[in-house]
């Protein structure tokens, strides 16, 4: 469930005022159940006024966690300003048509309440917590801000300004540099994974007009391809009895965006980028998959994949680090393949004057892996960690909601969750070695590095 691409960091996490719901955090959910067999079994999955709506019971009391989603991210903004979704989201929680933004902010504060919102390459996130007996009110708010923002001129102009220092911050970050670049190069213009640069999001937000955020509201928010997932204790009868109430008579809403054709594999290239005065140096290595995660081979190459570089009983940390002593930062993984075809990706940090040695030396480690295949006793001992892994993320309200979440956008239903550790044990050596050089290739992998590259010109 690895995700690379870094939201555009506006959303307004109100932080709980409350003892009562740090207190309930604390010691429920822990104590949250879930990650035994039939999970599915605790769930209940329902449309209520067009949301696809995920209610799961843990053993944790009181405190409920809610994700969402909704398909008003990047590539929404088509042929028009590539701002205005990330815009349109920062003007969700400035107030609404009856509540201003100090209101709002009260109420959640009032209660402990959090809720924020944020805008990723297809999604608008939403993140809620609250006590159970506040489940009204946090909902009641939620509503109130996704349908009926009051997208004000004065607040528009301050989330212009914001959103322009946001990215004027970023152009110094090694590491976004690195994945910005890594994904322009290794996904085609019209994929949904292909970012725009962050100078072309500084023009758009410089230039962008609150009519056609308005005009974006109206078109992409509605309830037509919504989710929502509540997890903790949650009482269903009555969250959907709300959520009817509050949702009611909304309408509207867009599909995510599926390209016709999955995105080619690029040509060996490498890019630099050079930043001035880091003390290290941000690289990306890989190539695009052509796979979505339902795809045959995408979970045989995820568990082939963790061999290579998960932790620090990946192949990578394994050479790179503790043999050489070359980074402290090393490891590989498959992302942005949940809804559209997605990466495969080694990211590392490197010391300027150990940049060329290290990038040499995760290559011969690479090409062994690709070459050699993996081993049983690897595959074994991966196989484990993995369905440790996700054992232990379901064991609080906020991972069972994650969880749920990620796999409906993958297209599973609630069934998944009982079939995912099944799923990995399946997984043979061969069917591992087969995904990896089917769909990976050393030679023809995109290489970029930012930060203080020696040799490099300066930008």
């Amino acid at each position: 469930m690895s995700t690379h691409r870094a939201e555009r960091g506006f959303g307004s996490r109100r932080r709980a005022g409350a003892l009562g719901l740090a207190a309930s955090l604390a010691a429920g959910l822990a104590a949250a159940s879930g990650a035994g067999a039939a999970m599915a079994d605790n769930g209940h999955r329902s449309r209520v006024a067009g949301i696809d709506l995920i209610t799961y019971h843990t053993g944790v009391r009181d405190v409920v966690v809610i994700l969402g989603s909704l398909p008003a991210g990047d590539a929404m903004a088509g042929s028009g300003n590539i701002a205005i979704p990330t815009l349109t989201g920062m003007m969700l929680d400035r107030g609404t048509k009856a509540l201003d933004k100090f209101q709002i902010s009260d109420q959640l504060e009032s209660v402990g309440a959090q809720l924020s919102f944020g805008v990723g390459a297809q999604s608008l996130e939403i993140r809620a917590k609250c006590l159970k007996k506040d489940l009204p009110l946090v909902l009641g708010l939620l509503a109130a801000e996704l349908r009926t923002p009051s997208l004000s001129s004065a607040e528009f102009a301050k989330a212009k300004q914001q959103l322009s220092g946001s990215l004027q911050g970023s152009l110094q970050d090694t590491a976004a540099r690195a994945r910005e670049a890594f994904e322009r190069a290794i996904f085609p213009e019209n994929h949904p994974n292909h970012p725009h640069s962050t100078e072309e999001y500084l023009a758009a937000a410089r230039s962008a007009e609150l009519g056609e955020v308005k005009s974006f509201h109206a078109q992409y928010f509605g309830p037509a391809h919504m989710t929502l997932v509540l997890a903790g204790d949650v009482p269903s009868a009555e969250v959907e009895s709300e959520i009817a109430k509050d949702f009611a008579g909304w309408t509207g809403g867009e599909d995510y965006v599926h390209p016709a054709a999955t995105a080619p594999r690029a040509t060996a290239r490498s890019i630099t980028i050079p930043l001035s005065d880091k003390p290290s140096a941000s690289v990306m290595l890989g190539q695009a998959t052509g796979l979505r995660y339902r795809d045959p081979d995408a979970l045989a190459l995820r568990v082939g994949t963790a061999i290579l570089g998960r932790g620090f009983t990946g192949r990578l940390m394994g050479t790179v680090r503790d043999r050489e002593g070359l980074t402290y930062n090393i490891g590989a993984g498959v992302g942005e393949d949940s809804i559209v075809d997605g990466d495969w990706a080694v990211s590392a940090s490197f010391a300027p004057p150990l940049l060329e040695r290290g990038v040499a030396s995760t290559r011969r480690v690479i090409r062994t892996w690709w070459t050699d295949g993996v081993t049983d006793a690897e595959l074994g001992a991966q196989k484990q960690g993995l369905i440790g892994s996700y054992r232990v993320g379901l064991s609080t309200a906020g991972g069972v909601a994650a969880t749920i979440h990620t796999a409906v956008q993958r297209g599973y239903d609630l069934t998944w969750l009982d079939g995912y550790p099944d799923a990995i044990r399946a997984v043979t050596r061969d069917d591992a070695n087969r995904a990896i050089r089917t769909h990976l290739d050393p030679d023809a992998m995109v290489l970029v590095e930012a930060g203080s590259v020696a040799g490099a010109a300066p930008p």
